[in-house]
C-alpha cells in the first residue's frame, strides 16, 4: 500500500500530462514559457485572487512574500510551531524573529485568541498555517492583525482547493502561499509554488523579487532571488488541474470513509463546519505512537508523523523565541499520526488501515463493511 499513490494519479491523467510536457519540449521555452502565464491566470481564477505569481517552491513563496512585505532583520513574525520547518525557516533567513503562538487543540491550527498577547512594536506579519489542508480561523486572525496594522500571510502549502466561509484558501489574507510539491493535493513532478494577492503593488514586488529583483531586464530595483517556477512544472500542474476538483471530491470520499470507521473510536483532527479541507493528510491522535506505527508497519500499512517536534523546540530555533509557551503543540506532536490518503485510495484499503489501527490501539471490534464504489471511480477517471 502506498502512503500517497502518485503512480495511479499519473495514469489517470497520463494523456493530458504527456501532451503538456511534449508541448514544452516542442517549443523549448523552459524558463518563463507560455505555460507559466497560463497557469498563473488559471490559478488566480480558481482562487478568486486578482494576482498569482508562480515561484520555484512553497518555501520560496513564503520567502518572497515576506520580502515583498519588507520584513527585515529584527522584525517579528507571529506563526505556528506546529508545522513543517519552512514556515519558521524563511523568517530566520531574513534575520527576523519567529514568534510562536500555540495552536487550537481540535484542529492543530494557530489559536487566534492567543495571537494578540504576543504582538509587540516589532511585529510585522502574522503567518498562520493551513494545517493538513484546512485553513485556520482566518476571520479572527485577520481581525486581530487589522487592529494592529499587520499583514497576514497564509501558509497554504497543504490547502490549495480548501475553503473558509465560502472563500478559497490562498485568497483569505494579504498574501497566500502554496506549494506544488508532488505529495500536495495539487502537485507537480518536482518543486513549485505560487503566491496570491489582491494588492497590485505587492504583486509587482513579488514578480520582481522572483527574478532577482528585476523591474526590466538587467535593471534591478530591489533585492531578489532566483525563484522562477520551471515551465515544465507549470505544464504538469495545468494538466493536473483538469481532474483536480474530482480528486478533491475523492479525497472527501476517503475522509468520510475514515470518519465512519474511526469516529468515536479514535481521536481525530476536527474539521469545523465553516471550512473545508483539501485533505492533504488524514491525521489521527494515538497514545504510544511508536507501538502503533510498528503494528501498522507489520500489517504492511505506511504511516507518517506530521510533525514529531514543534518548531520552537528544534535545535536551530529554540533560542530565537525563548518565551514561547506551546503545550498544546507539544502534546499534539507526541500523538499525531497520518494515515494513507489520496484520491485513488480504494475503500477496501481504507478498511484495512482502520482494522489494523483499531487493533493496534486496542479498540474492540473491527472496521465494518463499506460500500465499494471502485467501478464508479474508475469510470469517472476514464
Amino acid at each position: 500500500m502506498e502512503f500517497i499513490d502518485l503512480k495511479s494519479q499519473y495514469h489517470a491523467s497520463k494523456g493530458l500530462i504527456d501532451r503538456r510536457i511534449q508541448e514544452v519540449l516542442d517549443h523549448g521555452q523552459y524558463i518563463m514559457g507560455p505555460e507559466v502565464a497560463e497557469l498563473e491566470k488559471r490559478l488566480a481564477t480558481y482562487t478568486g485572487a486578482r494576482h498569482c505569481i508562480t515561484v520555484a517552491s512553497g518555501t520560496e513563496a513564503l520567502l518572497v512574500a515576506l520580502m515583498a512585505l519588507g520584513v527585515q532583520a529584527g522584525d517579528e513574525v507571529i506563526t505556528s510551531p506546529f508545522t513543517f520547518i519552512a514556515t519558521a525557516e524563511v523568517v530566520a533567513l531574513l534575520g527576523a524573529v519567529p514568534v510562536f503562538v500555540d495552536v487550537d487543540p481540535r484542529t492543530g491550527n494557530l489559536d487566534p485568541s492567543l495571537v494578540e498577547e504576543r504582538i509587540t512594536p516589532r511585529t510585522r506579519v502574522v503567518l498562520p498555517v493551513s494545517l493538513y489542508g484546512q485553513p485556520a480561523d482566518m476571520h479572527e486572525i485577520n481581525t486581530v492583525a487589522e487592529r494592529h496594522g499587520l499583514a497576514v500571510v497564509e501558509d497554504a502549502a497543504q490547502s490549495f482547493g480548501a475553503t473558509y466561509r465560502g472563500a478559497r484558501s490562498c485568497n483569505l489574507s494579504t498574501v497566500g502561499c502554496t506549494s506544488f510539491f508532488p505529495s500536495k493535493p495539487l502537485g507537480c513532478y518536482g518543486d513549485g509554488g505560487a503566491l496570491f494577492t489582491n494588492d497590485e503593488l505587492l504583486a509587482r514586488a513579488m514578480r520582481e523579487i522572483r527574478v532577482h529583483g528585476q523591474s526590466r531586464r538587467y535593471v534591478h530595483t530591489r533585492v531578489g532571488v532566483g525563484g522562477r517556477m520551471d515551465t515544465l512544472q507549470c505544464a504538469i500542474v495545468l494538466a493536473k488541474l483538469e481532474l483536480f476538483d474530482w480528486e478533491l471530491a475523492q479525497r472527501r470520499r476517503a475522509a468520510a470513509t475514515y470518519d465512519a470507521l474511526l469516529g468515536g473510536r479514535v481521536s481525530l483532527i476536527a474539521r469545523p463546519g465553516d471550512r473545508s479541507s483539501a485533505l492533504a493528510q488524514y491525521t489521527v491522535l494515538v497514545e504510544d505512537r511508536n507501538a502503533v506505527q510498528q503494528a501498522l508497519q507489520a500489517a504492511g500499512i505506511p504511516s507518517v508523523v506530521h510533525y514529531p517536534v514543534p518548531a520552537h523546540l528544534q535545535p536551530a530555533y529554540v533560542h530565537l523565541d525563548p518565551g514561547a509557551n506551546c503545550p498544546v503543540a507539544q502534546a499534539l506532536c507526541d500523538k499525531v499520526l497520518s494515515l494513507p490518503m489520496g484520491p485513488y485510495l480504494p475503500d477496501e484499503d481504507i478498511r484495512a488501515v482502520c482494522t489494523a489501527l483499531l487493533d493496534a490501539v486496542g479498540v474492540r471490534g473491527r472496521a465494518g463493511a463499506v460500500r465499494d464504489d471502485a467501478p464508479t471511480r474508475r469510470a469517472a477517471q476514464a
